[in-house]
């Protein structure tokens, strides 16, 4: 006697070809990038430690699980913002200052100017900056302790400590703590331009204008010869 066929044989075992929950279609396009700005959104609104999953793909207009597809977990996405936005934005700074070569005005126009340009393509880095790498407890100070900082401040520090030595630079000055004199006078300012424009009435000031003024002030503050 012939056993009864199951379901799945009378329709000759055919596989379905479904794809698997979270993963696009083959012809879709990459949401990588979308996917990232809306985490970014997600950061500056609630910080990285406070910002799950659901809330980004609900941000980006997507379930979940494609985050899941795209990224893995929590962390996996934090480490993509890290190298695919955050390194290529201190890239531009640095690449500046290795062109200014040994000179001192050179490397704080350098500076200066890389941190504006940065600024101008990437809107979020001014907040970022101060809520996860300045702030106590901030999910990326240890990307500045390990990974950027030690470059930077030692390549600044040691261009101003030569300039000292050969006196074209206030003696005065420590060459460790012109570094957060650079920032001071860039990055938070320019966090601050909403606060700025309404306490002085200024809609007009702009990126420029912090990029400028900080110029002009360097220059007459460092004494450079």
């Amino acid at each position: 006697m012939d056993k009864p066929k199951s379901p799945g044989a009378s329709r000759g075992h055919k596989k379905t070809g479904k794809r698997a929950v979270g993963r696009p279609q083959r012809d879709a396009r990459d949401l990588r990038p979308q996917l990232l700005d809306a985490a970014i959104a997600c950061f500056i609104r609630q910080g990285m430690a406070a910002t799950s999953l659901r809330a980004i793909a609900t941000e980006a207009g997507v379930t979940p699980a494609l985050l899941h597809y795209y990224f893995g977990d929590k962390a996996q996405l934090q480490e993509a913002f890290v190298q695919e936005r955050m390194m290529p934005a201190f890239m531009t700074v640095r690449e500046g200052m290795v062109r200014a070569g040994d000179d001192v005005a050179a490397t704080v126009a350098a500076f200066v100017n890389g941190v504006t340009e940065v600024v101008r393509g990437h809107p979020w880095f001014p907040q970022i900056w101060v809520r996860e790498v300045l702030s106590e407890g901030g999910a990326l100070r240890d990307l500045l302790i390990t990974r950027v900082a030690p470059e930077i401040t030692r390549t600044i520090a040691g261009r101003f400590a030569a300039a000292q030595a050969r006196g074209a630079l206030n003696p005065d000055l420590d060459p460790r703590l012109l570094m957060t004199s650079l920032i001071g006078l860039t990055l938070f300012p320019i966090a601050g331009t909403p606060i700025w424009r309404q306490i002085f009435d200024a809609q007009d000031l702009g990126l420029d204008d912090i990029r400028m003024h900080a110029l002009a002030l360097l220059d007459r503050g460092l004494e450079l010869k």
